[in-house]
């Protein structure tokens, strides 16, 4: 099964995708968030193009598992979302994913600035990763 992972972003999308072994995540890239109409036609290109069956967007809860004002716009997101694309849409529990995400770019020697523009899609890759490990295990 083919998969997507997105970070959503106030600003920027973090986009990732499956292995064609459905065993890895990796980061693929950001998209702006805004314009939408934008960030949409470029999500529907990544989509064609690695023939996905699934998306996962990362859910930013507060640390006690409730729901925060950022969830709130993912849940608005993720409503506009299944609306647009013919494939099912599902969310997944992305605490601390841009943390994990920081702390393994610069374990990798990347610098900080370098850093900032991958973290988006990294943090769509460690939460995608942990999605696939759940239904793998």
């Amino acid at each position: 099964m083919n998969l997507l992972g997105i970070d959503h972003g106030d600003k920027r999308m973090g986009i990732a995708a499956s292995d064609s072994l459905g065993m890895l995540a990796h980061p693929l890239e950001f998209i702006y968030a805004q314009p939408f109409d934008k960030f949409l036609k470029r999500l529907k290109e990544i989509l064609a193009e690695r023939e996905t069956d699934q998306i996962i967007v990362g859910m930013p809860r507060n640390m006690d598992g409730s729901i925060g004002p950022q969830a709130l716009k993912v849940e608005d997101f993720v409503a506009v979302l299944k609306k647009s694309v013919v494939i099912p849409v599902l969310t997944w529990d992305e605490r601390l994913t841009s943390v994990m995400a920081e702390d393994k770019l610069r374990e990798a020697g990347i610098d900080a600035r370098e850093a900032k523009k991958k973290v988006d899609a990294s943090a769509a890759a460690v939460m995608l990763q942990d999605y696939m490990d759940s239904i793998s295990g």
